[in-house]
């Protein structure tokens, strides 16, 4: 009995060791024009990529034109975030009559291009290790 209870117990606890943790990224953007409202951020795949909701999304209060959002547990794939400067704090992106936006906005891989940002030039992919990111507006 003895026996049986220590290796339900040592199989019980070699799941728990060997569950699979996702990765952590960490954006910085650290050239923010103000400290006036938050900035927010968001992970997507491809099929949500300017689409859907994100899979994650997190938002900040803004010290020293700096922000640092961490996404956690992030599981091996391939992403792209998006981020951008609710200076208003208004919870959304405001534009221009002509479309163009009013408010700082940026991409993994700090892809700059006329339009919006396209997921082939924003991906990314993420193993087993964590990510360190720096997007600029």
């Amino acid at each position: 009995m003895k026996n049986l209870f220590f290796t339900i117990a040592l199989v019980f606890t070699s799941f728990i060791g060997f569950s699979q943790e996702g990765a952590t990224i960490t954006v910085t953007i650290d050239n923010v024009a103000n400290n006036n409202g938050t900035v927010g951020m968001a992970l997507h795949t491809e099929n949500t990529f300017m689409k859907a909701a994100p899979i994650m999304a997190k938002s900040s209060k803004i010290e020293d034109n700096k922000v640092v959002i961490t996404f956690e547990n992030v599981q091996p794939g391939v992403y792209a975030v998006l981020a951008n400067h609710d200076a208003n704090d208004n919870g959304k992106m405001d534009f221009r009559e002509n479309g163009m936006p009013l408010e700082a906005y940026g991409a993994s891989n700090n892809v700059m291009n006329f339009g919006p940002p396209q997921f082939a030039d924003a991906k990314f992919t993420v193993t087993d290790k964590d990510i360190e990111l720096t997007i600029r507006f």
